[in-house]
């Protein structure tokens, strides 16, 4: 009978570690926040198409204006507005270099220039003096009839009356450079992309007053691939299309980056196209084609940010296939057998099926599976 409920014991103990350690690990589970994910397809790529790149059309240059000098905006420069009437300058207005936008409070930086112009009047008097009286010393002292330390103290009192006007001379430098400062001026023919201040705004050093871009020539920014770059080099005529107009642009490559992306693993290049009529707009989408790249037939591919080394494979590659059809699916992970590169795309010569989705974000923190939510 002992022996008994020892057995039963030990099994009612057992049970209790069992329905504990489940319990544990539901409530483990229950508490695993579902990462969220962006996913593509795999698709299957055309006979034919060439490889398109997808780029950014970006301002030549762009500068931030801020202010030197600090005070209250007193004007903004105004310009007609389409009723005719007179407006403050806002984005999409064309300014030439050296337009003046805005002009801090300007009294006080004058009062201080004033000053410094009476302390230069005053410092001048005070050393033609001492220039008169140095020279009438210096003769005396020519004859013997005046002494050494005469001579020695109206030559210290010419130096120091010199160094005054030299002083004062620099305060005025200064003073009229922080009044000239006041007025913020465009420092080349742009376009203005952003206004930050009004009249009546407080500003001081570095307050950033407006942002302006040379839109006259822009940038075609896009990702080149390892496997394509040798195809690109500098001075490379390029067309560039976009959505908003039915006309190509012509460019040129102009900027080759010397090192990958470490993220998305490709190079920057940069297209710089002419602008005269400000059509391009910084922001647009516009898509390009290199020379001489052409796609094989029925070619399944994937989105190169999809990729990752294996980790059950030293040279080779894998992706996260996500599975399940609810708000919360799980992830596995699938050795891939890799191919060309085309544009942002890889082909998937092994691994994959047509109609699969693959994790595109933030691949590299995601484990076999793991629990995500896909987000549009």
């Amino acid at each position: 009978m002992a022996a008994s409920l020892c057995r039963y014991a030990a099994a009612a103990s057992a049970a209790a570690c069992v329905l504990s350690v489940s319990a544990c690990r539901e409530k483990a589970e229950a508490h695993q926040t579902p990462l969220p994910v962006h996913t593509a397809m795999v698709q299957t790529i055309d006979v034919g198409n060439p490889a398109k790149f997808s780029a950014s059309i970006v301002p030549n240059s762009q500068v931030d204006l801020a202010f030197q000098s600090s005070g209250y905006v007193d004007s903004i420069r105004q310009v007609p507005s389409a009723s005719g009437a007179m407006r403050n300058i806002d984005q999409g207005d064309w300014v030439k270099k050296g337009t003046v936008l805005a002009i801090v409070r300007q009294q006080s930086y004058k009062d201080k220039l004033d000053q410094a112009n009476a302390q230069l009047a005053r410092a001048e008097a005070e050393h033609q003096k001492a220039k008169l009286t140095f020279d009438r010393i210096s003769s005396l002292y020519s004859t013997q009839s005046a002494t050494e330390p005469d001579f020695d103290s109206a030559q210290a009192q010419l130096d120091s009356t010199a160094a005054s006007v030299s002083g004062a001379k620099a305060q005025i430098n200064e003073a009229q450079v922080a009044l000239d400062d006041c007025s913020l001026k465009a420092p080349f023919n742009g376009q203005v992309m952003k206004r930050a201040v009004d009249v009546g705004s407080f500003v001081g050093p570095a307050t950033n007053g407006f942002t302006i871009a040379d839109t006259q020539l822009v940038k075609a920014v896009f990702g080149v691939p390892d496997t394509s770059i040798a195809r690109v080099r500098t001075g490379q005529p390029l067309t560039i299309l976009t959505d908003a107009f039915p006309k190509p642009f012509a460019g040129r490559v102009t900027v080759i980056s010397p090192s990958a992306d470490p993220k998305s693993r490709v190079f920057s290049v940069e297209v710089t196209i002419p602008n005269p009529r400000s059509e391009l707009k910084s922001g647009m989408i516009a898509s390009l084609v290199l020379d001489g790249e052409r796609l094989r037939q029925s070619l399944l591919a994937v989105p190169l940010s999809a990729v990752v080394r294996d980790p059950q494979s030293a040279n080779g590659f894998a992706v996260m296939v996500v599975e399940g059809d609810a708000e919360i699916e799980s992830t596995r992970l699938q050795s891939v057998e890799v191919g060309d590169v085309y544009g942002n795309m890889v082909a998937m010569n092994k691994g994959l099926r047509s109609g699969e989705r693959v994790i595109t974000t933030g691949v590299s923190l995601i484990r076999d599976a793991d629990r995500v939510r896909v987000i549009p």
